[in-house]
């Protein structure tokens, strides 16, 4: 892998990075209205996060050919899972805590 590859991954990152930790975010929220609950949730944000991640690198820049391109693009999904759990936890830990409407 070269380095104009990484800087390629990691431009993604400022660019596709932002709407898709967005998205993850939004299904995340929708999961929990649909009862997903604890520990899944934070599970789901990681795993849409490299799904996501490793899509838009796909999208972006075409089937990778070999070991190093597909790593590239795994860790830029990674790191769109980590930052999307990570947004959801911190939030999640600190957001306070209102009643549920019964009905």
């Amino acid at each position: 892998m070269d380095g104009q590859m990484i800087a390629q991954v990691l431009g993604g990152a400022v660019v596709g990075g932002i709407p898709i930790v967005v998205v993850v975010l939004g299904l995340v929220e929708f999961s929990k209205q649909l009862g997903v609950r604890g520990k899944a949730l934070l599970l789901l944000s990681m795993a849409l996060g490299i799904l996501f991640g490793v899509g838009y690198e796909v999208a972006q820049n075409g089937v990778p050919v070999g070991f190093a391109g597909w790593f590239a693009y795994g860790v830029f999904g990674l790191a769109m899972g980590l930052v999307a759990s990570g947004i959801y936890d911190f939030v999640d830990a600190r957001a306070p805590k209102f009643p549920k409407p019964e009905g």
